[in-house]
């Protein structure tokens, strides 16, 4: 498992140390526009703690934090009116995962066909 590095991009958006392009928010996570999207919906949803991948968010966040994260998802997916026409579920973890910022996060990508999109 990554130690969590507190000088990551996601800690400092969380902290208001760096501009980012707000979505939607709750007590436990933030929702924001990724900076390099990749469809034409590409949103990032991050804890609001310090968990540096998937299985580290789920080993040792308390079920509020989890149930939070993901009502944030479901939120965002509504908003952007994604329920109807899909969308997709993002997260990797790890350096064999492709992850490079080591602060979980999940990228909702849709508002077109997605499916084939790596």
């Amino acid at each position: 498992m990554s130690k969590y590095r507190k000088d990551n991009v996601f800690n400092k958006i969380l902290h208001n140390e760096i501009p980012y392009d707000f979505v939607a928010e709750n007590e436990f996570a933030l929702a924001f526009r990724d900076i390099d999207p990749k469809a034409n919906v590409h949103v990032l949803v991050i804890p609001k703690g310090e968990f540096s991948t998937f299985y580290d968010f789920h080993s040792t966040a308390n079920s509020m934090q989890i149930v939070g994260f993901y009502s944030l998802i479901n939120e965002v997916i509504s908003s952007m009116k994604l329920v109807q026409t899909g969308f997709k579920l993002v997260s990797r973890a790890g350096s064999n995962g492709g992850q490079e910022v080591l602060h979980f996060h999940v990228h909702i990508l849709g508002g077109e066909n997605v499916a084939d999109m790596p």
